[in-house]
């Protein structure tokens, strides 16, 4: 059996949310060089043709078909974002073939000038339905009292274990990109668990490394939340950035999984 210790999952979210023109075609071949260069898994929102929110999933369900025609990559689908959606809407990804797993919030987060909306109401209602669908949940925590929220929310639910949290650091109003920071989120991650890492408007790798030596089991990559190669470039596509996680992982001694490797260690569909 092959040692899983060093190794780690890339995640690329690739569609930025300001990006206005979605064109199933070209998002599937910037995801397919992103698999190439080492992404296991994708994240993506179910957005129309525009780049706002929608629960109709036409467009995506396209580019997921496009995206799995050339790719094992793990598919995963938010059921957030700033939205007037409601919590039905917003699990519209959880009833797809092709989806995997799920993003879960499970707590109200200021972005900004935004607000967005996570009562514990629609959290139970989105959690009983990714259970029921089997969707493998990813949390994000953009502050300690959504991972104690989350440990709550263990006791009472049945999860597929382990849990992967995911530390989103770097939000305007929420937890800031600091190594302070960092260390108090992952002091509350609960025993038994893993975690990874999101940081949003980053201009360098240096947190994403330091939260690698830390521990993570999962990096999140892409435009979604910098398109920054470094504080003076930015990447014009999504695959420099996977390209230079996966050589930081491998200048830490690590090893980006693979989609399979992934699906076991996360218990994906499980």
């Amino acid at each position: 059996m092959t040692d899983m210790g060093n190794k780690v999952l890339v995640s690329v979210a690739p569609v930025a949310a300001t990006d206005k023109v979605i064109i199933p075609e070209k998002i599937a071949e910037d995801v397919y060089n992103c698999y190439k260069a080492g992404a296991a898994m994708v994240h993506l929102h179910v957005r129309d043709r525009e780049g706002n929110l929608t629960p109709d999933m036409t467009l995506l369900e396209e580019t997921l078909a496009m995206i799995r025609k050339d790719s094992d990559i793990v598919i995963e689908v938010s059921t957030g974002g700033v939205s007037d959606l409601t919590i039905e809407e917003r699990c519209a990804p959880l009833y797809s073939d092709l989806v995997e797993a799920c993003s879960l919030n499970v707590g109200s987060t200021n972005l900004g000038r935004s607000v967005y909306c996570n009562p514990i109401d629609d959290v139970e209602y989105c959690i009983r339905e990714m259970l029921k669908q089997k969707k493998t949940p990813e949390v994000e925590t953009f502050e300690i009292g959504h991972t104690w929220a989350m440990e709550q929310l263990m006791k009472k639910y049945e999860f597929v274990e382990p849990v992967l949290f995911s530390i989103v650091l770097g939000h305007e109003g929420e937890a800031p990109a600091t190594p302070q920071a960092l260390a108090a989120m992952i002091q509350m991650i609960p025993a038994g668990t893993v975690w990874g890492i999101t940081q949003a408007r980053r201009t360098d790798f240096s947190l994403l490394a330091g939260a690698v030596g830390m521990g993570a089991r999962t990096v999140r990559i892409g435009f979604e939340d910098s398109r920054y190669l470094d504080s003076r470039t930015q990447a014009l596509t999504n695959g420099p950035l996977v390209e230079k996680t996966v050589a930081m992982l491998r200048a830490m001694d690590k090893e980006p999984m693979t989609p399979e490797e992934a699906r076991n260690f996360f218990r994906i569909g499980r």
